[in-house]
């Protein structure tokens, strides 16, 4: 899918690096592990993320009728013809279900040292989905029996100009009535607290405006606290950034309530999807590199190459919020 999304330059602005030490298997098997929860900084080991390499986690869910019809609802589509289900959906299967009581401050699941936490208790504070490469090898449909296996397949610390970074990759191979048929690659990057008194993320919207002559499709939405609420709840993610401002602003130092990054993607699908038809995708690469925030516009651009589909996302006064390629 091309070295434009590995994990290892999925370098936003806002988390700039300078400095990486991948871990593997491999590596881990020939030098031995040893548990160090911790991050000191101004160093790149993370040595004491070992235990957790290899993980592996199991879910289970079904595609059903509601659950289609509120995705479609949600992005103002019409209903797909016979039992097929748009590419995207996938995102809302095979959910986390933490009780209420074992979320943590941001809203996320808590993490541990328990050999119940598939994911390590990275001791930074704040959370965002970095990127994601799929392989779309048969479409899901009305009624199958998913099956999703994750497994942690590697942890890389960085350290940037806003200090210690970690980017976790997990691997997901979602089987529908026991035929693969998504294949993902994701990126999740810890950052550390805000430090009081930094610019909020990102800066306000400038004087520029985005020039769309080189994208000859074009399309522009805006997301609001509604579309942003619906999809929290399709996925059933509550990390507070999506919709609790107060904490956002005060908390994580984001000038607004966050769109959710696989929101941003799936609109970015959806917008295939009306050039190319439903399911017409083999491939779809994306990388964050800015937030889009709640009531800004957001320009969703696509262009076909002789080799690849190039698809973004930007704000109304050009800054890139994520860069996407694809394959038909």
């Amino acid at each position: 899918m091309g070295d434009d999304f590995t994990p290892d330059q999925t370098k936003p602005p806002f988390v700039s690096s300078e400095v990486e030490t991948p871990l593997t298997v491999s590596r881990l098997r020939a030098k031995g592990t040893k548990f160090i929860p911790s991050i000191s900084r101004g160093s790149t080991r993370t040595d004491g993320w070992g235990p957790w390499i290899g993980r592996t986690e199991r879910r289970t869910d079904r595609v059903d009728a509601g659950l289609i019809t509120r995705w479609l609802a949600t992005l103002d589509r019409e209903p797909l013809p016979g039992q097929a289900v748009p590419q995207g959906l996938h995102w809302c299967l095979c959910l986390p279900d933490a009780p209420t009581a074992q979320l943590g401050a941001d809203g996320h699941p808590q993490r541990d040292q328990s050999a119940n936490s598939f994911l390590p208790p990275v001791p930074l504070p704040r959370r965002m989905w970095a990127s994601s490469k799929l392989e779309f090898l048969q479409p899901l449909h009305l009624g199958a029996e998913i099956e999703r296996n994750s497994t942690l397949s590697g942890v890389t610390e960085k350290h940037g100009e806003t200090g210690p970074l970690v980017f976790v990759t997990i691997t997901h191979d979602m089987l529908a009535d026991g035929v693969l048929a998504v294949r993902e690659e994701q990126t999740v990057v810890y950052r550390d607290a805000a430090p009081a008194g930094a610019p909020t993320v990102p800066p306000p919207l400038g004087g520029a405006r985005f020039d769309a002559t080189a994208w000859p499709i074009h399309r522009v939405i805006m997301p609001d606290e509604a579309l942003l609420f619906r999809y929290s709840a399709l996925t059933f993610n509550s990390h507070r950034i999506h919709y609790d401002r107060p904490y956002a602003t005060q908390e994580e130092g984001y000038r607004g309530l966050v769109v959710q990054g696989p929101l941003t993607a799936t609109l970015l699908l959806d917008l295939a999807q009306r050039e190319l038809g439903d399911n017409a995708l083999k491939t779809f690469a994306f990388r964050g590199l800015s937030p889009a925030i709640c009531g800004d516009a957001l320009h969703l651009v696509m262009r076909t190459g002789a080799e690849a589909i190039d698809l973004a996302a930007y704000a109304a006064d050009g800054r890139q919020v994520m860069a996407a390629k694809a394959t038909a």
